[in-house]
């Protein structure tokens, strides 16, 4: 299926994001904050389409970068086409770099089950739906699995959610990026209408909820410079 989201009614193409951004769930900082000890950190964040999981960490300080792609499957699936079916294993996920001095880990989890997503849709967010739209958290290091597992037990408990969290939590096998054109999407296609629908409300919440967080510019993609 081809860039399904272009199937929504065009007459969203004129709806203000603001008037989509009233529902959401303000989540308490972790109990525990993971402290400062590298220059840079890495974690994939999964919550369905990388189009809105992306817009948001692009816009938040102390990201220095955010890659949508895939995760939980095999190299030879990782292509959009296949993950689309929903059998390859894979996430549409995004992998975020960010500097633990300026933000924490913490925070990056606060805005990923506050505003990134809905943490309580199994296999499904919003229109979107099958396991490649799944909640999930693949950590690059063994404290950030004790952390993630510890907040979401955190949560719970709070009953800060009506339903229970069913994000997954797991060790990073691999991370592969997605095709060029789904890069920076949100920023390039703003007036799409799944993107007016369902992602600049994320971004909106992020600069209303955590406004000290928020960056009106974002990180992009095509501006990384190549190494060589």
């Amino acid at each position: 299926m081809k860039l399904r989201h272009i199937l929504l009614a065009t007459t969203l193409l004129f709806t203000p994001a603001h008037a989509f951004a009233e529902s959401v769930t303000m989540v308490p900082p972790p109990a525990i904050d993971q402290p400062v000890s590298a220059k840079t950190e890495t974690i994939v964040l999964a919550g369905g389409c990388f189009w809105g999981v992306q817009g948001v960490y692009q816009h938040m300080k102390g990201v220095t970068s955010a890659v949508s792609g895939y995760s939980g499957g095999k190299k030879d699936t990782a292509n959009y086409e296949l993950v689309s079916n929903g059998d390859t294993g894979h996430a549409e996920a995004v992998e975020v770099t960010f500097d633990p001095k300026v933000v924490s880990l913490g925070k990056v989890l606060q805005v990923y089950f506050s505003v990134a997503h809905n943490p309580t849709e199994l296999n499904r967010q919003g229109p979107d739906t099958g396991t490649q739209y799944r909640s999930a958290i693949f950590t690059t290091t063994a404290d950030q699995q004790k952390m993630a597992k510890a907040y979401i037990d955190q949560i719970d408990k709070a009953k800060v959610y009506s339903d229970p969290i069913v994000t997954q939590v797991s060790s990073l096998e691999a991370f592969y990026p997605a095709e060029a054109y789904h890069q920076d999407y949100a920023t390039i296609n703003p007036t799409q209408p799944y993107i007016v629908y369902n992602d600049l409300p994320k971004i909106e919440n992020l600069s209303k909820i955590f406004p000290q967080d928020y960056r009106k510019k974002p990180v992009l993609v095509s501006d990384a410079k190549p190494t060589n």
